[in-house]
């Protein structure tokens, strides 16, 4: 006996079918403009680089798409940089040509969407492209280094050394049982971060670390960008805090050697 379905129960699953199409569609439509609207978010919030930043940047060497400062000679150590959150890498080329010149061959990796949270584990790939440099350091600026913090506690053996500008670890990231030297530095002017907030992170830090103070100097001017939505007024210029900052990062790899 050959059976029949009932044309209402047909009609309602055909309905109902044709309701989870409509909500399947809504739902892509409605990611979709979340995830463009998060994206030009991050392009219209970003910190742009000064033009100088730019013109040095561009005399790097570009290796997958890092921007590589190499010294004139053979390195004596290696710098993988992660860049602050949403600001255009390249305006943290002239600091870190400055280390360059010091003789550290210094790897500027950018990051999706400027954030480096998207981003943790690419130092990986820089130090097995040249695995012929030691030591290495990694390090960066403000979520830069915080990520870099981050990193280091998922490969505790990858670097030798951590350096942190205007950063420090997250409260749930505990590296103070690392066997690693690390060094943090912020400018007395930081509006961003009080002074007892770097020295608080250093319970997290490994032993020994050293907390270097920037008489006058704030939070952007690490780069070559700004000012920056909360920070203070720099009572020195950005060259003056570059100088001193490179000056304290390639102390810090002598350290090491």
């Amino acid at each position: 006996m050959t059976r029949h379905p009932h044309p209402r129960r047909t009609a309602a699953r055909g309905s109902l079918r044709k309701r989870f199409r409509i909500a399947g569609v809504a739902s892509l439509v409605l990611v979709v403009l979340v995830v463009g609207g998060f994206y030009a978010w991050t392009r219209t919030a970003r910190y742009a680089a000064f033009p100088e930043a730019v013109a040095v940047a561009e005399r790097a060497e570009r290796s997958r798409g890092w921007y590589v400062f190499a010294p004139a000679g053979e390195p004596v150590g290696g710098f993988v940089f992660y860049p602050g959150g949403l600001v255009d890498p390249v305006a943290y080329a002239p600091l870190l040509q400055r280390l360059a010149a010091g003789g550290v061959i210094t790897v500027l990796v950018p990051m999706p969407l400027d954030l480096a949270v998207l981003g943790i584990g690419r130092a990986a790939d820089v130090i097995a492209a040249y695995p012929d440099v030691a030591p290495w350091v990694i390090g960066g600026h403000s979520l830069g280094g915080a990520m870099a913090a981050e990193f280091m506690k998922g490969n505790p053996e990858a670097f030798d050394g951590l350096a942190l500008l205007a950063s420090y670890p997250a409260e749930s990231t505990d590296l103070s049982a690392l066997p690693i030297r690390a060094v943090s530095t912020y400018g007395t002017e930081n509006g961003l971060t009080p002074p007892e907030g770097f020295e608080a992170s250093l319970a997290r830090l490994p032993p020994g670390t050293e907390l270097v103070v920037i008489e006058g100097g704030n939070h952007a001017q690490f780069g070559d960008y700004g000012p920056q939505t909360g920070d203070g007024l720099a009572t020195i210029d950005r060259e003056e805090q570059q100088r001193q900052t490179a000056e304290t990062l390639l102390a810090f790899m002598r350290s090491l050697q």
